[in-house]
């Protein structure tokens, strides 16, 4: 057997048990240690989906901020587009993540194989090696010797031929695990990147909402007095589904005196007032939810509409379990009825919507907005706890809980 053939053994055998040594070292994200790989793979598609919603959600409401007239309206859109993009940042950690994970899987993977090879091929390359430091003049001079060794080269020249093709799995197995390292550095170096971008994101926002806070001191007297009606309510209501009855009843008692009619007219309007009371009425319908709804939060679904929880109740709502400190935003346009703590649910926002709608979320580690404040949807909230403190979102009409799912575009 020539020494080449040995040598590229040899180096093959030293390069796997080097890759074999070095795979599991490599940093990983905390997070993806935590993924099995069908959790890696439903997460890679979640978050891809969620990314390209925030995505065009971005688009849309940067385009109606560059068309807004009014400083108040486009100042508003341009926080709802920055909390889209910084879902959409959240959504690619979640990506690259996920995409870790499912290298790491597979990296685990090809180390468990090659450690199975590694022993016979480093057991194959030592006697080898030994057989080529061997003299042949030195085996001419032991009896017996020579014939084995002429015995041994026959051998080999038929076993080299297997040997080459059987190690050609292992060769592959080499360039897969070197594919691999590199998959790991680009996930790495893409999480990085979407992390270093959320950062700058959030900071855009947090400049933004500083300057609505500083546009409204003006109506910041009687917004507090609101705040102080609705924190009076929470501490009468007796649960949860209490006080959004309570609040349900004042938004309608609010609607229907908006309805109630203007000043008497005077005689040269008669005319037209009685034209117009001729007119038929038009047929009352009832009203779908605003057009741009929207769940509040990224995020696995915990618990869905209908569910039975531990207690054996029904859920009237999802339960989501977004990432700590994720973007909550508004679910649609509407006015801020409750914001703030609450028993037993954390920090919640209660927005009443047109046509009797009304959505809450609860379960917040931190909430943006105020009571009276008037949003529009994708207008950030507040930010989630993180998956140890879920966040819950209803979604009811007239006061009856209603599945978001089937509202959703």
């Amino acid at each position: 057997m020539n020494r080449p053939v040995l040598l590229a053994l040899l180096t093959m055998t030293a390069a796997a048990s080097a890759l074999v040594a070095a795979l599991p070292a490599t940093r990983a994200a905390p997070s993806a240690l935590l993924l099995e790989p069908d959790e890696a793979e439903a997460q890679l598609a979640r978050a891809a989906r969620e990314s390209r919603r925030a995505q065009t959600r971005a688009a849309r409401l940067t385009q109606d901020a560059e068309a807004a007239t009014e400083a108040a309206t486009r100042t508003a859109r341009e926080a709802a587009a920055l909390a889209a993009r910084i879902q959409q940042a959240e959504a690619d950690i979640e990506v690259a993540r996920a995409r870790h994970a499912i290298v790491r899987g597979e990296r685990a993977a090809l180390t468990a194989r090659l450690a199975q090879k590694q022993e016979p091929t480093a057991r194959l390359a030592a006697a080898l090696q030994t057989a080529s430091r061997r003299p042949l003049a030195l085996s001419a001079l032991q009896p017996g010797s020579l014939k084995e060794v002429v015995y041994v080269r026959a051998v080999l020249d038929s076993a080299v031929p297997q040997i080459r093709a059987r190690t050609a799995g292992l060769r592959a197995d080499l360039d897969r695990g070197r594919a691999l390292e590199a998959d790991a550095a680009r996930a790495l170096e893409t999480l990085r990147d979407s992390e270093q971008t959320l950062r700058t994101r959030r900071a855009d926002l947090a400049a933004v909402e500083n300057r609505q806070r500083i546009a409204s001191r003006t109506a910041r007297g009687a917004a507090l007095r609101e705040a102080e009606r609705a924190l009076a309510l929470a501490e009468e209501a007796r649960d949860l589904d209490g006080l959004v009855e309570r609040l349900d009843d004042i938004a309608a008692l609010r609607r229907e005196l908006a309805a109630l009619p203007g000043p008497v007219l005077r005689p040269k309007d008669m005319a037209a007032a009685l034209v117009a009371d001729a007119a038929p009425a038009p047929a009352a319908s009832p009203s779908a939810p605003p057009r741009d709804f929207q769940l509040p939060v990224d995020g696995r679904t915990l618990l869905g509409f209908g569910a039975r929880r531990d207690s054996g109740l029904a859920s009237t709502g999802l339960v989501l379990a977004p990432v700590a400190g994720a973007q909550v935003v508004a679910p649609a346009r509407g006015r801020v009825a409750f914001a703030g703590a609450y028993r037993g649910f954390g920090r919640i926002v209660i927005i009443e919507h047109d046509g009797g709608w009304t959505s809450l979320v609860t379960g917040l580690a931190r909430v943006d907005v105020a009571v009276g404040e008037t949003v529009i949807g994708g207008s950030p909230i507040g930010v989630a706890g993180g998956r140890a403190a879920p966040v819950s979102f209803e979604l009811r009409r007239d006061g009856a809980p209603v599945n978001p799912l089937q509202y959703m575009r």
